[in-house]
């Protein structure tokens, strides 16, 4: 991941321990967290971090491109940090885990069928793939 506090500077915002708190605990984890679980674990490291909080510093990162929300199967969605460029994730339905890989444009032919079947014009789209990993296959 690119230096996110640098982006964060960059675009005018500071850098607060609120915010380092949310960040470190995404980056640790390999799975995406739900809002209430970073509140939660920020909490246990963090007396000071707010509900609230949690929720405006991930507007923010997605805003900037910092993280990426992803739907859950138990939770309504969940964030993980984000490489530079178009990305997807891939998720563990069993563990939780999420694996990130590059997107690319060879989604541009069933984009320009939809859209001529459809009369749409496609401005963007979110790719998310579900299934087993390697460790929870072998269960």
């Amino acid at each position: 991941m690119q230096d996110w506090e640098e982006l964060l500077s960059q675009a005018g915002y500071r850098v607060t321990e609120p915010r380092r708190w949310v960040m470190r605990l995404l980056l640790e984890s390999t799975a995406p967290l739900s809002p209430q679980a970073l509140f939660e674990a920020g909490r246990a490291r963090q007396a000071r971090l707010g509900l609230v909080t949690v929720y405006r510093t991930l507007a923010l990162f997605e805003e900037l491109g910092l993280v990426h929300r992803v739907h859950l199967q138990e939770d309504c969605h969940g964030y993980l940090p984000t490489s530079p460029g178009h990305r997807h994730f891939l998720i563990c339905q069993h563990c939780g885990d999420a694996v990130e890989f590059p997107g690319s444009e060879d989604l541009e032919g069933l984009i320009a069928t939809i859209e001529a079947q459809t009369g749409y014009r496609v401005a963007g789209h979110l790719l998310q793939l579900l299934g087993l990993c390697p460790a929870c296959q072998g269960m």
